[in-house]
């Protein structure tokens, strides 16, 4: 049995009922957008946001006169950061290559990536504006393709958060809209008299937003479920206790119910790491988000060795998984269920976040075992495509289409191999000559 050096409580996890209210109210939103479209638009951004412009869209003087105040220092950090993420989404481009085979004489089999048409771009604001997600969202859709990409952004406390509308230019957004919540995520999924329909949602968010495109999913695309911030740190005893609780505490400020886990080998230094955390919530500007999400969800645990460690780490799938080990790298061999990997102490999930240039959007709540996170392949549709130009090898595909069709009972189908069978081999076929002579 695993050691558990300190336990999640769950004291601040929301129950099932709390959950079925929140999607019901979410759906009253969803649908009352699709009825009355931007009135609706309207009515529940002043109801939320106090905000009603003449109108939510941005035009190009007055994202001008937003950033203008703006100092040359931000200006340039958000180019900065934004050329490391377009070189990484041009890279992970640069992999998906078409194809093209002939499987048999004459019968070609193809596939090419084609980008949606629109995204959705939602970039939180309220308490954390997130102008990453700006950087993750329009930058990575850009350079799959994307023509036409509609960002959205909440104000902040009645104000226009001029950093995140510089991000979002500087990305490559389309359009510019400051208007939040379901409203905006309902607005850009089902369209209304002044915002075009999107194909795809992408972007982090509150609850609200997260059921939102729960809700809206199928109808259009989204990026991922999305859940609480998740930071997983797997330590050996060669890491040093305080670089472990800085990092865990840096995720935990995300927000009260973000899970911050330590999984290491050496109990010592477990019960350092503790006493280290503890001690820095006391004076930590972000304690009100970050102090319970670690009492409620933080969890220290102890493995017997190493091949533990990795047994455990894969349980847990989670989003975030920082190595802290002698052999970091080990763990793209032993490691199988995470959404991003950070390898070694000099580097932390803090950088993925806001500057490294990989993606952030990344799977939660277990998710990473079946998925990983937002990339430029999101925004591109694998499609297929098939030609045979050979008369003879067309004939050979009509006559097992007609065999295996009918195995299946579909005549219909059976039909069209029939024919090129008798256009193309002269197969005599009853049911054609019957056809024929009808005419």
């Amino acid at each position: 049995m695993v050691k558990v050096l300190k336990a999640a409580t769950g004291e601040g996890g929301s129950g099932r009922t709390e959950a079925r209210e929140l999607s019901g109210r979410v759906q009253e939103i969803i649908e009352d957008i699709r009825s009355n479209g931007d009135e609706a638009v309207r009515r529940y951004s002043e109801r939320f946001d106090s905000w009603s412009p003449d109108s939510f869209r941005l035009g190009d003087e007055e994202i001008e006169r937003i950033i203008a105040p703006l100092s040359a220092q931000t200006l340039e950090d958000i180019g900065t950061v934004q050329a490391s993420v377009r070189q990484f989404a041009q890279a992970q481009r640069g992999t998906l290559t078409d194809l093209e085979i002939e499987t048999q004489p004459g019968v070609l089999l193809g596939h090419t990536h084609v980008p949606i048409r629109s995204a959705g771009s939602y970039v939180p604001g309220g308490r954390y504006p997130l102008t990453a997600s700006a950087h993750m969202t329009i930058v990575t859709a850009k350079v799959a393709g994307v023509e036409r990409v509609a960002a959205a952004t909440p104000p902040i406390m009645g104000e226009i958060p001029a950093a995140t509308i510089a991000a979002m230019r500087s990305a490559g957004a389309d359009e510019i809209y400051v208007l939040g919540g379901v409203q905006a995520v309902a607005a850009l999924a089902v369209g209304t008299e002044t915002i075009a329909p999107v194909n795809l949602l992408a972007g982090p968010g509150n609850a609200f937003v997260a059921e939102a495109k729960r809700l809206l999913f199928g109808e259009v695309g989204i990026d991922l479920f999305a859940g609480p911030t998740e930071v997983l740190i797997l330590a050996d005893g060669t890491a040093d206790p305080f670089t472990i609780a800085v990092d865990l505490l840096s995720q935990a400020e995300h927000g009260p119910d973000s899970p911050a886990v330590l999984i290491t080998t050496d109990e010592a230094q477990a019960a350092e790491v503790l006493e280290i955390v503890e001690r820095l919530l006391v004076d930590m500007p972000t304690r009100d988000m970050a102090g319970p999400a670690w009492r409620d969800h933080g969890r220290i645990e102890i493995a017997e060795d190493m091949d533990e460690l990795w047994h455990l780490a894969d349980q847990n799938a989670a989003e975030h998984v920082q190595v802290m080990t002698a052999e970091p790298r080990q763990a793209l061999e032993r490691l199988h269920d995470y959404g991003a990997l950070f390898l070694g102490e000099n580097t932390c999930v803090s950088y993925g976040d806001k500057v490294i240039g990989t993606n952030h959007v990344l799977p939660t709540r277990g998710a990473a075992r079946y998925t990983g996170g937002l990339w430029v392949g999101k925004y591109l549709k694998t499609v297929t495509y098939q030609e045979v130009t050979s008369p003879r090898t067309s004939a050979e595909l009509g006559r097992l289409c007609g065999r295996a069709a009918r195995v299946e009972r579909f005549e219909g189908h059976a039909r069209s191999g029939d024919l090129r069978a008798h256009l193309h081999g002269g197969d005599p076929v009853d049911w054609i000559t019957a056809a024929k002579a009808e005419g």
